[in-house]
């Protein structure tokens, strides 16, 4: 990698730690570029040169979040529900300022409702290839809102259990319901 490259990614890194750590004291609408800039200590110019305006940095940075989560399900898929949460929940420990600000504190509800469609798209892919009928429509939708609610609890309570125990509790209440 040149010394280009690592400029760039040291530089996307610290805009999007700039982006995260302002969500957590004001609302995202309230944020300027200016503000992201400072923080971040490159020009806006920079932050041009990567995003088109904040929208598109909230959205990507999302998005790779997102993808992160997509993997860790793909990696998952042969896992029972116990070790499979223990993945997200070791990844959500890793990444806890970015979800503790997205879900609990002044952060986008843009990204509530963007991993709720996840989590449900991702439990229909495990529950079957076919076409739902009611009652597993019911479940998905049920234990989707109950898998994003949980996460929120944990972070607003500033991780009162360890991954492993909200994997195991979280998994068994999976393995037993759905």
């Amino acid at each position: 990698m040149s010394k280009v490259d690592r400029r760039i990614i040291k530089s996307q890194q610290a805009i999007k730690k700039a982006v995260i750590e302002l969500m957590g004291e004001k609302n995202f609408d309230q944020i300027t570029i200016q503000d992201i800039s400072d923080r971040a200590d490159v020009s806006r110019r920079t932050i041009y040169l990567h995003y088109v305006d904040k929208y598109d940095l909230l959205d990507k940075l999302t998005g790779e979040h997102i993808n992160d989560l997509r993997k860790l399900c793909d990696a998952a898929a042969d896992m029972n529900y116990v070790d499979a949460e223990l993945l997200w929940f070791e990844y959500f420990e890793r990444n806890y300022l970015f979800f503790s600000t997205m879900l609990v504190s002044k952060g986008a509800p843009y990204f509530r409702s963007r991993f709720l469609e996840f989590v449900i798209e991702e439990l229909k892919n495990e529950r079957c290839t076919t076409e739902l009928n009611e009652d597993d429509e019911v479940k998905v939708q049920f234990f989707g809102a109950a898998l994003v609610g949980i996460a929120e609890w944990w972070f607003k309570n500033e991780k009162p259990c360890s991954p492993q125990v909200m994997a195991q509790r979280v998994g068994m209440l999976l393995e037993n319901n759905f």
